[in-house]
């Protein structure tokens, strides 16, 4: 007995089933849970409590809140189909005018001088990029010398009198912080306790509701709005097809010019507000002369982790500023703790590699796992030269691995002019 093929009897193969993706919310969730879990088991396997303690945490969101910040403006820039690079110059511009309007009008005013500067930096960005076709990363550059440079030249001209420190402005007024009466005391009490997963949680959660500033409530509305704006909003929509496809965006009507416009300067000003949180959450609350530290480049290192959407950002700036905090805020030994947390996160990497039968990569996880055990046991803390570039080396290698899932807008930095689809 012959059997007829599917095609030839005239039937067709149905497609097979798509794999149901978790939402984002879900999948960020998880993410949370894990890393809780890894630093909880490593606090009590090493003995280091600082690493799930508040005041790591209250460290992690202040230097977090300019990471994430300078990340949010990436994603508006790219998301248009510009890359910026500038963000590092434009966030200098920010901590310069965030110091000068924060001393003669107060912190609030520090956040809008800041993003003005900010803005004024991606304005000028757009204008070479977007209306003279300037290389998109040659511009950047170009901005990054030119915000250190020009900060450099009006804190001579005006802080220098003041502070007889051209490298430093005058104390600016810091805002007011406000802790969750009652509920950060019971954490703290928690927190004391020592006790295994409970104790580590108390702890992340009391540096959140503790000595809170208004900047952090600014920095979660913007990644609301962020969302929000360029998701679910017309303008949003247009503003990614920029990012997509121009022509073809433009042949539908859409000002490809005013989008890029808008959501570079935006850009600028989110750097710009970056700038503004660094200087108030520094101690005492000052601009200084290279105080933005490469933090421009650490937030579109986040971005880049986040895969260019607002959540993924907010986890790479918490992982990068969870790294700059513990060095601060706990002793060397503290940090080189961490190691433990990277084996046993690529031990969990590797169990779900070989869920996955993906054979090759749970290989080098194995081989990643074993080189880091090696490193933690033979040695009792990293060198003292080590820990200022805990963040940087961290940025890299969270970048190696994440490299193969990611998925940038299709026209982020192609040259586009006005008509091209004609």
């Amino acid at each position: 007995m012959v059997e007829v093929a599917p095609a030839a009897s005239g039937m067709t193969m149905a497609p097979p089933p798509r794999k149901r993706k978790l939402p984002g919310w879900a999948v960020f969730t998880i993410g949370v849970v894990a890393v809780i879990v890894v630093l909880a088991l490593t606090s009590y396997w090493t003995g280091e409590p600082a690493l799930t303690s508040s005041s790591t945490m209250q460290n992690t969101v202040t230097l977090g809140l300019p990471i994430l910040l300078c990340g949010l403006g990436g994603i508006w820039a790219e998301r248009s189909g510009m890359i910026n690079i500038g963000l590092e110059g434009m966030m200098i511009l920010g901590t310069w005018g965030a110091a000068f309007g924060g001393y003669h009008w107060g912190p609030w005013m520090a956040v809008v001088t800041g993003m003005i500067c900010g803005a004024l930096g991606g304005a000028l960005h757009a204008v070479a990029t977007v209306t003279f076709g300037v290389n998109h990363i040659v511009s950047g550059v170009a901005i990054n010398l030119l915000g250190a440079g020009v900060t450099k030249y009006l804190s001579t001209l005006i802080f220098e009198p003041i502070s007889d420190n051209p490298r430093d402005s005058p104390p600016i007024p810091q805002f007011d912080t406000f802790s969750a009466p009652g509920l950060s005391d019971w954490l703290g009490d928690l927190e004391k306790d020592q006790r295994v997963i409970v104790s580590d949680v108390a702890g992340l959660l009391r540096g959140l509701v503790t000595r809170v500033s208004p900047m952090l409530i600014i920095g979660i509305l913007l990644v609301v709005a962020t969302y929000y704006v360029l998701w679910h909003s017309r303008f949003g929509l247009r503003l990614r097809s920029c990012g997509e496809n121009p022509v073809a965006a433009e042949s539908l009507g859409v000002n490809v010019y005013f989008h890029k416009y808008v959501a570079v300067i935006a850009s600028g000003a989110l750097a710009g507000i970056a700038g503004a949180a660094l200087v108030l959450g520094s101690s005492p609350s000052i601009y200084q002369e290279g105080q933005t530290a490469n933090r421009g480049f650490i937030g579109l290192a986040a971005m880049i982790f986040g895969n260019w959407r607002p959540g993924g950002t907010l986890a790479g700036a918490g992982l990068f500023g969870y790294a700059d905090g513990l060095r601060l805020s706990a002793t060397p030994e503290a940090v080189h703790a961490l190691l433990y947390s990277a084996v046993i996160a690529v031990v969990l990497v590797f169990c779900w590699q070989v869920l996955r039968r993906k054979w090759k990569t749970a290989m080098f996880a194995v081989i990643g796992a074993a080189a880091m055990y090696v490193l933690y046991y033979f040695t009792d803390e990293l060198p003292q030269e080590f820990l200022p570039y805990t963040p940087h080396i961290i940025t890299l290698v969270v970048l190696a691995l994440a490299a193969q899932r990611l998925r940038p807008p299709a026209a982020d930095g192609v040259p586009y002019r006005r008509g091209e689809g004609d």
